[in-house]
């Protein structure tokens, strides 16, 4: 066992691993990072940054074949997919290398292999990686989550014909048509980069509307104005074969095809538990993933972890935030992982944002609540910069006091609005005092202000 002993050491270079090492490291902790793939983890590598790479190309895409709209003329335009792949591969060197600057500039000791925790002993933990077992006082376990694969009579995955969202970053060209099965917030997204470049694009979901757990109403509003851009949505169907490049499903009791050039499986993720040695040192499990408390403190004394392993909330943000929490508690600073305030996006044409509490949500939790919603045409600068577009800003305040308890967002740009959300919810305001916040004009910002006086 190697004598140096390690303050903390972090299993995973994703979200939560690298931002807890960088925090801990600038803190002054000795830290060693472990990381068998790429710093960045999936999100950087293939999930959110090279999504939303792909997602901006097809967005301005979408802008010049509708420019006329703002008395611009763009005649004949075209994509170029390479160049599209080529910037997607470009901004995700660039950003992992970016990690890798901040790690050495605050000491953290990165390690490119696979760690396998061999047990703890008198407090110290010991870990093998790289031919070496380091010893360590902390372990904050980053391992994160994988693509989950139904078990569908067919199914083979990987395969010529059947992607995740891994593969679908990497196609050596844009497919002609495609089935996605499962219509969450990947798969939405995936629909429309495919159907702004021209594919066409068919998304089976069990549910019976697409993005579970987000405002219903409003997801119905994007579904719909993704059916008059040509994507077609099989809802209700629960996928029972897949037969070469044919999807067999169930609706209303009665079997219906589909076939696609390329079947794209977006059934929701699950955390990476198993082959690093857990089963080592004794945490426990949830069917989730790890088990935490409100400090990310497994049951093992000096064990923490953050991110997606946990199964909980499966957000690089959420990630970040409970490495923090691990962080300031190793370092004196009493901290708490809260839940209540976490935005989501879906990063779509238009963007659909929410946080804090869904009507359904609220009603299935019994909690009392007063709803306002505005059209956010009621703002200029979303009639200036959205010709023909809609949207629509639903706040819930809660009873008796009014205060702030969710924000849904349908438009552009809401993704850029909706933390202001999240401070609202976080600092418990009421809507009285939002009443008061001075917004800038105009900006598409003043439709928190223009709902809540509307009510």
């Amino acid at each position: 066992m190697s004598q140096e002993i390690f303050d903390l050491a972090i299993i995973g270079g994703g979200p939560a691993g690298y931002v807890s090492a960088e925090r801990a490291g600038h803190k002054g902790l000795k830290v060693v990072l472990f990381e068998a793939k790429s710093l960045g983890g999936v999100c950087l590598n293939e999930g959110c940054i090279p999504t939303k790479t792909f997602l901006y190309s097809a967005k301005l895409y979408d802008q010049a074949k509708g420019s006329d709209k703002y008395g611009i003329n763009v005649e004949g335009a075209t994509f170029d997919y390479t160049k599209i792949l080529k910037r997607k591969n470009k901004v995700v060197r660039k950003l992992v290398g970016g990690v890798g600057a901040q790690m050495k500039a605050n000491n953290v000791t990165v390690v490119k292999d696979r760690a396998i925790i061999e047990g703890r002993k008198d407090g110290v933990i010991s870990v093998a990686a790289d031919g070496k077992t380091f010893s360590i006082k902390n372990l904050l376990i980053c391992t994160g989550s994988e693509a989950a694969i139904p078990p569908i009579p067919g199914l083979v995955y990987p395969s010529e014909n059947i992607i995740t969202n891994r593969e679908a970053l990497d196609l050596a060209a844009v497919p002609e048509s495609i089935v996605i099965i499962g219509g969450g917030v990947i798969g939405m997204e995936f629909a429309s980069f495919f159907n702004s470049l021209g594919a066409k694009v068919e998304v089976i979901e069990m549910e019976s509307e697409i993005l579970l757990g987000m405002d219903r109403p409003m997801s119905a509003q994007l579904r719909k104005s993704y059916e008059k851009k040509g994507v077609t949505f099989l809802l209700s169907s629960m996928v029972v074969k897949i037969d070469g490049n044919s999807v067999t499903y169930k609706v209303d009791g009665k079997e219906e095809t589909v076939t696609g050039e390329k079947i794209l499986v977006s059934t929701g993720r699950r955390a990476v538990t198993k082959g690093f040695g857990l089963e080592n040192i004794g945490v426990e499990l949830t069917k989730a993933g790890i088990k935490v408390n409100e400090k990310m403190a497994t049951n093992i004394p000096n064990v923490f972890a953050a991110g997606d392993v946990t199964g909980f909330s499966l957000l690089a943000h959420t990630a970040y935030r409970e490495g923090e929490v691990v962080v300031n508690n190793l370092t004196g600073r009493k901290d708490y992982m809260r839940y209540n305030a976490i935005p989501g996006v879906v990063y779509t044409n238009p963007e659909f944002s929410s946080v804090g509490l869904t009507e359904e949500a609220a009603k299935e939790q019994k909690v009392e609540y007063d709803v306002i919603t505005l059209p956010m045409a009621y703002v200029g600068r979303f009639i200036a910069e959205n010709e023909g577009g809609s949207g629509e800003t639903k706040i819930l305040l809660g009873k008796p006091h009014g205060q702030v308890i969710g924000v849904q967002m349908l438009g552009n740009p809401s993704s850029e609005l909706i933390f202001g959300a999240s401070m609202a919810i976080e600092m418990e305001m009421t809507a009285a005092q939002l009443e008061e916040v001075i917004f800038p004009h105009p900006t598409v910002s003043e439709i928190y202000k223009e709902t809540i006086f509307s009510r």
